[in-house]
């Protein structure tokens, strides 16, 4: 089977007004459109002729999935997949790893908190690695940088309220600094935050232009929160169209701007510490990081002579191939599948169907576990999400 997928988009208020319908090629509505999911996830499954695949998933596993696939992922679609439009900074947030996850769902669950409650840190047992490859340029900030970097460039703002985090830094205490400053109260911050923008604004070199104008911009829009003092810890990228930034358990993270193609472990839990307003819980938070620092947060794709472009991230929940089509290929992958067209029309089929689908640019569709290797055909760009 080879079904055409109808997607749900998510309103956060973060997302962006005009990105997504521009991609689809619709009218935007005047409300933020920040995430289209592609999957089988409860709150939001994608529709396969109608019926929920997160239904058909729980009814069948082995038949929508595959023997394999649903007996090494305990009968769960293994991976999420999305279009993210990004106006605003997403919040300062880690996944955690596997066993973190069990623990963490078990004590929720023993505690009696409400699976859907704001104040609920862990919806499932799972972990949530994931990918975002640009389609466009894309800002964020990824993983510790290196301290003597981030010491060098509190050295460059010059403030004298900043010096006891350089003086941590120095010391090789991030961990110490992390919890510190993201465990202050609002009021504690703001003079910090202040100050900072102070910085920001004298600062008139060339070195550091770049995450010094982030920084100012975070201290305007958050000028109360924490996580504007994370921000000077983390790596502040530029990813251009289809690079790409893999995001393990323990890697501290925010999006801040642009528009991507993310895949994910089908899991909900996320861990914040700020830029937000939503349910923050920094020990918890501090107690899945991961503290080593990231020296090149930047993935690139490797390419085939067929045209097609793996992202290789050794994570068991999902596998991304970019295809860029020119004619018709085969794409060889096992498992449940999903091809999301961003360029273009592409038709997909299978070896061994006579089902096709076609999709412009926005759309996607679905394989199932047992199906053989996707054809694609036309012209343009999609991505083929499968098993790891």
């Amino acid at each position: 089977m080879v079904a055409r997928l109808q997607n749900t988009i998510r309103d956060y208020a973060w997302g962006s007004r005009t990105a997504l319908p521009e991609l689809l090629g619709v009218e935007p509505d005047g409300n933020p459109q920040a995430e289209l999911w592609m999957g089988a996830h409860e709150s939001a499954s994608s529709l396969v002729g109608g019926e929920s695949l997160y239904q058909l998933v729980s009814a069948e596993p082995a038949a929508v999935l595959g023997a394999e696939t649903a007996s090494r992922f305990e009968g769960r679609f293994p991976f999420l997949a999305k279009l993210l439009a990004a106006e605003q900074p997403l919040s300062i947030q880690a996944h955690p790893s596997r066993s973190q996850a069990v623990d963490g769902y078990a004590r929720d669950e023993a505690a009696g908190i409400p699976r859907d409650a704001a104040d609920r840190n862990y919806k499932d047992s799972w972990p949530k690695p994931e990918i975002l490859i640009a389609l466009g340029p894309f800002d964020a900030l990824v993983g510790f940088r290196p301290l003597d970097e981030s010491v060098a460039l509190l050295e460059a703002l010059g403030a004298p309220e900043l010096q006891e985090l350089a003086d941590l830094l120095r010391d090789g205490k991030l961990r110490d600094a992390f919890t510190h400053f993201m465990s202050s109260d609002r009021d504690s911050i703001r003079p910090l935050v202040a100050a900072l923008s102070e910085a920001c604004r004298r600062y008139d070199g060339t070195t550091w232009a770049v995450e010094v104008e982030t920084l100012d911009k975070l201290c305007v829009d958050f000028p109360d929160d924490p996580g504007v003092l994370a921000a000077l810890l983390l790596n502040r990228v530029r990813l251009e169209r289809f690079q790409a930034v893999y995001l393990p358990a323990g890697n501290v993270h925010a999006y801040l701007h642009g528009t991507g193609f993310e895949v994910m472990a089908n899991s909900d839990n996320v861990l914040r510490g700020g830029l937000t307003r939503k349910h923050v819980d920094v020990p918890e938070l501090v107690s899945v990081v991961d503290f080593e620092p990231l020296a090149s947060p930047v993935l690139e794709g490797t390419d085939d002579a067929a045209g097609i472009t793996a992202y290789e991230t050794g994570c068991e929940y999902f596998a991304v191939r970019r295809i860029d089509v020119t004619g018709e290929l085969e794409v060889p992958a096992e498992g449940p599948r999903i091809v999301a067209c961003v360029e273009g029309t592409v038709t997909v089929g299978a070896e061994g169907t006579e089902d096709t689908v076609e999709l412009s640019t926005g759309q996607s569709a679905f394989l199932r576990g047992p199906e053989g290797p996707c054809n694609l055909r036309g012209s343009g760009t999609a991505f083929v999400v499968s098993t790891g």
